[in-house]
């Protein structure tokens, strides 16, 4: 049988680069030679126990490649094409599918609700940080890279592109809105973008890392609050003349956060959730103003399927949003141990790594 290497998660702290069968494929998948992937920050909540995993798992859910094999029922794709796959792999037939909640396809189960549903990669099957992939419903995922696009130049959309526009989508922000979003991580980043490309006029990013805000004024924030300088509610509030926003973008996964946003917001707005949290969260009887302000909270797990990655990848072919900048880092495969000591610490400004079997 042949082997592949794969970034294996053993037990808490610790994933480690190991040797497994490439994965055999069903009449609906495509095995796909990944060329290119990276680390995402839920990886780094795998690593840490916080968010739990099989023992023996290939983690990693953003994979950029070429086809390798196409499963016998396949059809509309050719091996050696160079695909993407959203880190939400709807199977398109599920009754969460068709009512247009791709994310959580196969959330419902005959033993009860399971959220996260359309979430494999990594999660409830094997991931991507590895030589090959298996991609489940590959004529629901696979979405062919447009000629002259690098792997880097896509390597976004599968999951921190999609997750930070739906940010924006989510929170329905209008033509001339003011949107707050707290933390320029990534996903963070990708939001502010989504929301300039939304029409949002006021854009103030919320951090502390300068390389971070530096690139969030590149992606379109009109105004940066340092955390460790100043309340950012307190600024956020004086920004807007006391008006608050109309809509806030959490995109941390914290409990202090999401409160924040929850104080920023003006009556009627909209707080839009991105964030992993690990720990409960409280809705403060003053933020909430009682529960009488109006006020929507809307969560969003990161769309997926082929026409959302074919959408996103026409954003990056017309040149509107760049996102070159936020891959910091490259690894090989082999070295991705390093990779995930210097991500998960956050050293040297990284951003995102780009991971090259």
């Amino acid at each position: 049988m042949a082997k592949m290497k794969a970034a294996i998660f053993v037990e808490p702290g610790r994933i480690v680069l190991d040797q497994k069968p490439v994965p055999d494929i069903g009449p609906l998948d495509a095995l796909v030679r990944v060329t290119t992937t990276t680390i995402c920050g839920t990886d780094v909540h795998i690593l840490k126990g916080e968010y739990p995993v099989a023992k023996g798992l290939t983690v990693g859910h953003e994979p950029v490649g070429v086809i390798e094999k196409l499963g016998s029922a396949v059809v509309g794709y050719r091996e050696g094409q160079r695909v993407i796959a959203g880190a939400i792999t709807p199977s398109g037939h599920s009754y969460a599918s068709l009512d247009g909640f791709h994310s959580q396809c196969g959330a419902g189960t005959a033993h009860g609700f399971k959220p996260l549903g359309g979430w494999r990669f990594g999660n409830t099957i094997d991931g991507c940080q590895a030589e090959y992939v298996r991609v489940p419903d590959a004529m629901a995922n696979l979405a062919p890279v447009p000629d002259g696009l690098s792997d880097e130049q896509v390597l976004m959309c599968p999951d921190i592109m999609s997750t930070g526009f739906s940010g924006a989508e989510s929170g329905r922000i209008r033509i001339g809105d003011t949107v707050a979003v707290f933390a320029q991580g990534p996903i963070g980043l990708c939001a502010t973008a989504g929301a300039r490309l939304k029409g949002a006029t006021t854009i103030i990013g919320v951090d502390s890392v300068p390389e971070r805000m530096a690139i969030a004024r590149r992606m379109g924030a009109d105004h940066v609050v340092d955390f460790r300088r100043s309340d950012p509610v307190d600024e956020i509030l004086k920004l807007t003349g006391g008006r608050g926003v109309d809509v806030a973008i959490e995109a941390l996964g914290t409990p202090q956060t999401f409160e924040s946003c929850l104080r920023v917001l003006r009556p009627g707005g909209i707080l839009s959730s991105l964030g992993v949290y690990s720990s409960d969260l409280k809705l403060p009887l003053g933020a909430f103003a009682a529960g009488l302000g109006d006020h929507t909270i809307v969560t969003t797990l990161c769309p997926g399927g082929k026409e959302r990655m074919r959408r996103l990848m026409n954003v990056v072919a017309s040149g509107r949003v760049d996102l070159a900048p936020l891959v910091t880092h490259r690894f090989r495969l082999d070295d991705i141990e390093k990779a995930y000591d210097l991500f998960s610490h956050q050293r040297d400004g990284v951003l995102k790594v780009a991971i090259t079997p």
